[in-house]
């Protein structure tokens, strides 16, 4: 599973100001309301699609240093021994004949219930991905495209999954509003 670096939009009334990692969206805002103090300046988060707040007071640099990521400390040595595997011993209740099954399973019952939960996550990973992309174009929208024609329509189809109506409905937004959607709901 590979990791993906947050990831954030700025606009600027209905066009995008900026998009990538979050100090460089705080200094394309920082910018813009420099150059007009009654600038309109929302940034979102693209993981969720709702908009947040960004503390820009100070020069570029402190700005910068502000939303920069901290690198992530060196790994330490591995000592000799079992590596830890963060387990955390929990209760479990279950029936007689589950315990009888799980003790049956090469490995036993821990490494059993281990691989069941792994399976359960990666089966419900796809259905759990859509509906975060879904959810985080509805939260952008719902701010950016409230007023837009079509936009309750666009609404239903998103969570009706029909693709093809979702994007005939936004068509004739503004541009940077309607790609960004788009990009959200991952259509």
């Amino acid at each position: 599973m590979t990791e993906t670096l947050p990831s954030y939009t700025a606009f600027h009334g209905q066009r995008r100001l900026a998009a990538g990692a979050l100090a460089e969206i705080a200094l394309a805002a920082k910018r813009a309301l420099v150059t007009d103090a009654a600038a309109s300046v929302l940034i979102y988060d693209d993981s969720t699609g709702r908009a947040i707040d960004l503390d820009l007071r100070g020069d570029d640099a402190e700005v910068t240093a502000r939303y920069t990521p901290l690198p992530v400390a060196e790994a330490e040595p591995r000592g000799r021994g079992r590596p830890k595997l963060g387990v955390i011993a929990r209760e479990v209740t279950l029936l007689p004949r589950h315990w009888d099954w799980l003790g049956k399973q090469p490995g036993g019952a821990s490494v059993a219930l281990r691989k069941l939960v792994e399976d359960a996550r990666s089966k419900g990973s796809d259905r759990q991905r859509r509906r975060a992309a879904q959810d985080a174009a509805y939260h952008f929208m719902s701010a950016m495209a409230g007023n837009l024609p079509h936009f309750e329509d666009a609404i239903r189809a998103l969570y009706a999954d029909d693709q093809a109506a979702f994007i005939s409905l936004i068509e004739g937004w503004p541009d940077d509003i309607r790609d960004h959607a788009r990009k959200l709901a991952d259509v």
